[in-house]
């Protein structure tokens, strides 16, 4: 059972309420909680790596708003139902600009970078511990350490992320000083009221964060590498159950358990909701219910990522048959797909267009349609934008920046993303497929109902591209190896 939230007044995020089924202190109990403790000792903590970056990334802002104060909160606690929450998880570009980590991160936090005659200083501010020197360590359940733990004080969280820290109760005298300001504004509605509205010059904010987190720095291309290779050894363990998962009903839950345990282990929580979709599930692009039987002929789709406590996560996509081997049909369609990939996956290089992506993939794509009979024109005719007709086998985009969102910069308008040039440092998705819906009566009956995604993440390096995600296998030879080796296992 839950116990260690509380429910909070809607207008006034620091204010504390009694549950009703709470327990009061007395007098006396208060007075007993104050005594009997050990005196605690404050590690030191060193520089976290992430902070000569961070320095970095402000400075880069920093240029393009000079005078102005940046305001980024990092939200609030969401209710999942009464007076329990759900996981807090801070806004993407609070954890971008501060590389506060999952496990580091409060509820209510604000990141500010305030101008200076030079640039910008910046300060967070967050609750402080709850701890033995007030009684809100055994009264507030949401921030007393009886009931979540303890937590960095202000100054080991000054010297591990090398920020000003400041207590949360102070933000209110600090911005009663007027000065142009903007804001990430959505993410804490107490702090949004003390902020004039400028709506333009918002979303001019959120655009300018999406641009500058388009290229990555080592840090997060390393943090990456790190997600994926955790995401593969989440895909073994899938690959592990699929036995068990043919023989219990919902099986497909049986798989996304085995990659949830992974994501725990190993990193924060899933990127996303995964998609685990046997036999014909596969043809639901975003299929989450993931309740459905997994039988032994079937292909199962399974789109999964692990976020790390960076919050940066990968986002691949493996199709598999449950049995081990693809059958004819399957194939067909897997190698349309494979092909469609490896074309996309060449694209990929510095000074090639975005789109382009995209273009190489569906160039197979409308060619495997044809060769299977259900094109009513040629390929040619096909691929003219006035037509699309491959395009009722893959309605989807072929792929996106992935980062700390698992569709990252999803801020910069279409030019700045769909027409914008590639350049070293982006990391990509591609990600064609072929869907084929059960009732598809273009397509003779062994295959309907198949659907098939390959997707991998992708970096882009100064001579080319390299495959983030390259030792999970993607030709269907050595998908039926792999499978083979990790079920004798």
């Amino acid at each position: 059972m839950n116990l260690a939230n509380n429910s909070q007044d809607k207008t006034d995020q620091h204010s504390e309420l009694l549950r009703t089924h709470d327990l009061p202190a007395n007098d006396v109990m208060s007075e007993f909680m104050k005594t009997g403790w050990a005196a605690s000792e404050e590690e030191i903590i060193s520089a976290h790596p992430v902070s000569a970056f961070t320095k970095l990334r402000r400075e880069k802002l920093s240029k393009k708003y000079p005078g102005k104060r940046l305001i980024f909160p990092a939200g609030r606690l969401k209710v999942r139902s009464n007076d329990t929450d759900y996981p807090f998880r801070a806004h993407s570009a609070f954890a971008w600009i501060t590389g506060i980590i999952a496990t580091d991160t409060v509820p209510d936090s604000v990141f500010i970078l305030e101008p200076t005659g030079n640039g910008h200083e910046p300060y967070l501010f967050v609750h402080p511990r709850s701890s033995r020197d007030s009684d809100q360590f055994y009264k507030n359940t949401r921030y007393g350490e009886f009931w979540i733990g303890k937590r960095l004080s202000l100054a080991q969280t000054q010297s591990k992320y090398q920020i000003t820290v400041r207590e949360i109760d102070q933000i209110q005298s600090f911005l009663a000083n007027k000065i142009d300001s903007v804001i990430i504004r959505g993410e804490d509605i107490s702090i949004d009221k003390l902020i004039d509205i400028d709506s333009k010059e918002e979303e001019e904010f959120l655009n300018t964060n999406s641009l500058l987190r388009m290229i990555k720095d080592e840090y997060e291309i390393e943090q990456m590498q790190q997600a994926v290779d955790a995401t593969a050894r989440g895909f073994a363990d899938m690959v592990k159950v699929l036995p068990a998962a043919t023989s219990k009903p919902r099986g497909e839950r049986v798989i996304e358990s085995a990659f949830y345990g992974r994501a725990r282990v190993e990193g924060n929580e899933n990127g996303y909701s995964p998609i685990v979709a046997a036999g014909s599930h596969a043809c639901i692009l975003h299929w989450i219910k993931n309740d459905g039987d997994v039988l032994p002929d079937d292909l199962v789709l399974i789109d999964a990522g692990i976020e790390l406590d960076s919050h940066y996560t990968a986002d691949i996509t493996r199709t598999f048959p449950v049995s081990g081997r693809f059958s004819k049909a399957q194939r067909d369609i897997y190698m349309i797909v494979y092909r469609a990939q490896s074309a996309g996956i060449a694209a990929v290089k510095p000074g090639a267009k975005f789109k382009d992506i995209h273009n190489a993939c569906m160039q197979e794509i409308a060619k495997g349609a044809h060769e299977l009979g259900v094109l009513p024109v040629s390929v040619e005719e096909s691929l003219k934008e006035e037509n699309g007709f491959h395009r009722r086998w893959q309605f989807h985009s072929s792929s996106h920046h992935l980062g700390i969102d698992v569709h990252d910069c999803a801020h910069a308008r279409k030019e700045q993303y769909m027409d914008a040039v590639l350049e070293p440092g982006m990391i990509l998705t591609v990600e064609p497929g072929f869907y084929i819906q059960a009732d598809d009566t273009l397509f003779s009956p062994e295959y309907r109902g198949i659907g098939v995604r390959i997707e991998d993440d992708v970096l882009v390096t100064q001579s080319g591209a390299k495959v983030l995600s390259n030792s999970l296998p993607r030709h269907p030879d050595e998908v039926e190896a792999y499978m083979a080796k990790i079920l004798k296992s």
